[in-house]
Parts: structure tokens; C-alpha cells; sequence
């Protein structure tokens, strides 16, 4: 099956407003001509609105870093998937490794979020990973697998279509040190098992990307991996020419 390859750039907590209209304009332009990637940029809240207005009518895609379940309430501090959808977002990233490590964010959370995205017309990007010592114990598959058993329980496979996982090796998150493609491309294709598994046919279309000190020198030997399909950038996503490498992979 033919899976359009999907780069998402997650600034984090980087970039005041004007910073990310400066670098979301630099990648809109750039990104024009392109029609086989699908590329996604993942500002802070504050500048979501005026990134968002800034990508109209382009092919570049808005998402956010996160959303919380509810859709309204006394929930001081948090936002719904329906006010990000309000100002322009396709996506949202949901259960990165950051949120679960300072937030204490558990599957179950993260499966609440991955459902409100849907309900609200969001595309969830579910992120999974194991850190450095369950790497180094072996327990790499188990641990994958029960975030992705937790983090998508009581998903049908018309939802599960709509989802794109992320996998990231928490020991490979902004440490310089990046799964090999053969490391990576293993995981993936367990990922790949487990969701054909639970939704059949349904799990053949779903994306896999890779997160992970992804940079333009290493982009195309990961994304050229049979499951490997896109990738979730950090670092390198706050340069529009280092972005701008990892989406045009294929070319260099």
C-alpha cells in the first residue's frame, strides 16, 4: 500500500508570534511545488491563530502540540480539541514522550485525547517509545505494546484510519543520537503488526513516522525504510533550510 509520507515539525515551547509567522511563511513558500509529502508545522499555542491565518489556501498543515479531552468546563488552563480546530488546526500531537515524562500524562489520558481530537475533527498524531534503559533491558516490544494497546483501546477502524503514530525513542529524543534505520525500521514494522492486528486492513493504511534527532543527513536512509513513514521533527524543525531538507528527502 501506498502511504504519502507525512513530516510534521514540532517547535515545542520555541518562537514568540512573530518568530513563527517568519518561519511558517519560509516553509509555506518553499513547500508550494510539492505534492508528495504531506507536511505539518506545530507551533506554540499563542502563535497557532496567526500561523494558522498565515497557511490559508497552502498545503501546509496546522497542529498543535497537544489538547486536553473536554470541550468546555473549569478546566483552567487547558484547550479543547474544538478551539484548536477553531483556528485552523488539521492535527494534534497527542501523548508525546515530554508530556508523559514531566506531566505524568499515562496511556489512558492519552487515549481520552486521541478520541476528543477525532470527535472534533482532529487528525491524532499518538506518540510511543521506550527510554534508554528499557531499551537496554529488552523491553522495547513490551512497552510498545502497551502504550499502543492503552493509548488506542476502543478504537474502530474507521477512527484508526484517521490516526498517524509517532514513533520516538525517548533516548533519541534531542540527544544527537538517533535510532539506526535498522533499529528504527524494526520497531516500526512491530508497530505495523500490532496495528494490522487490531484493525486489519485499516492498520495497512495507517502512517508511522519516526521521531528522533531526525536531520536532513540522515532523513532519506529512515524514510526510505518500508514502515518508516515520515517523521516528527524537533531541533531540526526550527530552521526552515534544515526543515526544508527533511521534506525534500527524496531529492537528495
Amino acid at each position: 500500500m501506498t502511504r504519502v509520507p507525512f513530516i510534521c515539525g514540532n517547535w515545542k515551547l520555541h518562537k514568540n508570534v512573530a518568530e513563527s509567522v517568519e518561519l511558517a511563511t519560509a516553509i509555506k513558500n518553499a513547500v508550494g511545488p510539492i505534492r508528495d509529502v504531506e507536511v505539518t508545522i506545530a507551533p506554540v499555542f499563542t502563535a497557532l491563530y496567526a500561523v494558522g491565518k498565515r497557511l490559508e489556501g497552502s498545503s501546509v498543515a496546522l497542529a498543535a502540540q497537544d489538547c486536553f479531552w473536554k470541550s468546555d468546563g473549569a478546566y483552567t488552563g487547558e484547550v479543547s480539541a474544538e478551539l484548536l480546530r477553531d483556528v485552523g488546526c488539521s492535527y494534534v500531537i497527542v501523548g508525546h514522550s515530554e508530556r508523559r515524562q514531566f506531566f505524568g500524562e499515562l496511556d489512558a489520558a492519552v487515549n481520552l485525547k486521541a478520541k476528543a481530537a477525532l470527535a472534533a475533527g482532529l487528525r491524532p498524531i499518538v506518540c510511543v517509545g521506550e527510554s534508554e534503559r528499557e531499551r537496554d533491558a529488552g523491553e522495547t516490544f513490551g512497552r510498545i505494546s502497551a502504550q499502543l494497546e492503552g493509548s488506542l483501546e476502543g478504537f474502530g477502524q474507521e477512527a484508526a484510519a484517521k490516526l498517524v503514530i509517532a514513533y520516538e525513542p525517548i533516548w533519541a529524543i534531542g540527544t544527537g543520537r538517533t535510532a539506526t534505520p535498522g533499529q528504527a525500521e524494526e520497531v516500526h514494522a512491530f508497530v505495523r503488526d500490532r496495528l494490522k492486528k487490531q484493525f486489519s486492513a485499516a492498520g495497512d493504511s495507517i502512517r508511522i513516522a519516526y521521531g528522533g534527532s531526525v536531520k536532513p543527513d540522515n532523513a532519506r536512509l529512515l524514510l526510505e525504510q518500508p514502515n518508516i513513514d515520515g517523521a516528527l521533527v524537533g531541533g531540526a524543525s526550527l530552521k526552515a533550510d534544515d526543515f526544508l531538507g527533511i521534506v525534500k528527502y527524496r531529492s537528495g
